[in-house]
């Protein structure tokens, strides 16, 4: 997502192919970003019909029997225009275009904390090392009582409220009343609210003696950075090859994906490049001399890898730095510019598509009913080979004769098969009900083990007991799942409820290398770098 280039919304309503929504937001707009439209309204090309949308937005406003909000039929004009150009393209409110920005810049104003609404009581279940909460001498098992004068404990309060009570202006107190160890602490415990820095990388450990592993959750500001010194650090632990898992990275900022990209590159290499209807081609080339421009690499993707993280898959693979393993992309290929307006909402509007190096465009295929749900269904039911996504798609070759093709995502070199069971309606269901969290907080939580966490890794596997527990715990809440079903979803929910302690013992990290260590995508990683997984 580029974002640096402030241009009259103007034009980018005609790049949105509309003439009407120019009118909508008036000449307030085009004074305040400082271009100088010349003194009038209409920009070349609109036709006098345009001014009918104004001209009902003054008559409401003027002349209608009840009063309205006219920022809020203002609002929805603008979102029914953008509506019907492309999924990408996107109106925001002040407040989502804040949570947006928060996300991917890394930062916001809080304590830093994890809570988990266990049972209408609210359970730590992780606090920042050296952030306010932590400093404030909050832990990992608390349970919150009170904060400030609201009760938590035994009431129904939405997360909405619980954020707004939490959350306040930097160098701000928040006090809270916690139990602990099934003792009340009297005293408030108090947190000083400041700006709170999360990584974007969710894990960078050594996976192997010789083998780095690196997991991105989005390209933020400080992504390229804080990649670049665990590529260091992992070089420094003996590291000599790398694998990238970019498996559910939705993307995030375009210049910052194309400059950890570099990393991979020696100097001016292309990258990607952009082009639009009134965008002209630009090419983005690596920057300097990459920290990992040699050693193997392996990059881990899935059906939600998108945007930025297609672009370093894209750039990987056409220069055949690497080998992609896991499944087709989500195939998305448009660049998105920020337009802010002055009451702080904002409009993504997608202004140019990109192309990989050998000038393949990866973009799906979409139509006014799109629904990334139907891709779903589409991707899981086929093969994952050649389908007719790819029938009449332009062929690429690479320096190594590898053939690639255009459109509908990026195909891995290596294909791990869909595993029916993740993807089964039982599983969403029982993952989205929050009842494993529920069982794992409720029943192992009293108090945090005496043993490290490489114990946890190398020897804790759930015991058979504790799964035919839980599985008790789900036919006590009215659900009945077959036998049959119980022995498919044995080894995911495991899988899940191991991560999840890991997570509340040990960290945030604890959870993703609990998860890696039966895992398809990572055996198949370490195969191709020439490593046996031992715990497979």
């Amino acid at each position: 997502m580029q974002k640096g280039r402030k241009r009259n919304i103007f034009v980018a309503a005609t790049y949105a192919a509309t003439l009407l929504l120019g009118l909508i937001l008036g000449q307030n707009y085009s004074d305040q970003q400082g271009f100088n439209t010349g003194g009038s309204l209409v920009p070349i090309g609109l036709s006098d019909n345009s001014y009918k949308i104004q001209q009902v937005v003054d008559l409401i406003s003027n002349r209608y029997v009840d009063s309205i909000n006219m920022d809020s039929v203002q609002n929805g004009a603008i979102n029914h225009i953008i509506s019907h150009l492309d999924p990408y393209s996107t109106f925001l409110t002040p407040n989502e275009s804040q949570t947006q920005t928060e996300v991917l810049e890394g930062t916001f104003e809080g304590i830093g904390m994890e809570y988990f609404n266990l049972n209408d009581t609210l359970l730590v279940v992780g606090v920042i090392t050296n952030g306010p909460a932590d400093k404030g001498g909050f832990k990992v098992g608390d349970r919150i009582l009170k904060i400030g004068k609201r009760d938590i404990a035994g009431h129904s309060v939405s997360k909405e409220e619980v954020e707004k009570l939490m959350r306040g202006k930097r160098g701000s107190t928040v006090q809270m009343i916690i139990e602990r160890d099934s003792a009340v602490i009297p005293t408030p415990l108090k947190a000083v609210r400041d700006q709170i820095n999360v990584s974007s990388l969710d894990v960078a450990y050594l996976i192997k003696p010789t083998i780095g592993f690196i997991r991105i959750r989005r390209f933020s500001l400080k992504t390229a950075e804080e990649f670049k010194n665990a590529i260091i650090d992992l070089k420094k632990q003996g590291a000599k090859s790398l694998i990238l898992d970019l498996r559910d990275n939705g993307g995030g900022y375009f210049h910052i994906a194309i400059k950890m990209a570099s990393e991979f590159f020696p100097d001016q290499r292309l990258m990607v490049y952009t082009e639009g209807a009134h965008e002209a081609r630009q090419d983005y080339l690596s920057e300097g001399k990459g920290s990992y421009d040699h050693g193997r690499l392996v990059v881990l993707v899935n059906e939600r890898t998108a945007s930025a993280s297609e672009v370093v898959s894209g750039a990987v693979q056409d220069w055949d730095r690497g080998t992609i393993i896991g499944r087709r992309t989500y195939g998305k290929a448009t660049v998105q510019e920020l337009f802010d307006f002055s009451d702080g909402s904002t409009i993504n509007l997608s202004i140019a598509r990109y192309y990989t190096p050998l000038g393949r465009s990866i973009q799906r295929k979409y139509s006014p009913n799109w629904s990334i749900m139907n891709d779903y269904v589409s991707m899981y039911s086929g093969l994952w080979s050649l389908d007719t996504t790819y029938a009449h798609a332009q062929a690429y070759q690479t320096k190594l004769g590898k053939k690639l093709y255009s459109g509908g995502g990026i195909v891995p070199d290596i294909i791990i098969p869909v595993d029916s069971n993740e993807v089964s309606l039982l599983y969403k269901d029982l993952v989205q009900s929050s009842l494993i969290e529920q069982f794992v907080y409720s029943r192992f939580t009293k108090k945090l083990p005496a043993y490290s966490i490489e114990n946890f890794l190398q020897g804790y596997n759930l015991p058979r007991t504790e799964y035919n527990s839980f599985i008790k715990f789900l036919t006590d809440r009215g659900w009945n799942i077959s036998a049959g079903k119980q022995r498919d979803l044995h080894d995911l929910i495991q899988s899940d409820i191991e991560a999840l302690l890991g997570r509340y013992y040990f960290g945030r990290e604890a959870y993703f290398k609990v998860k890696n260590r039966y895992d398809a995508f990572i055996e198949s990683a370490l195969a191709q770098l020439g490593v046996v997984n031992n715990n497979s």
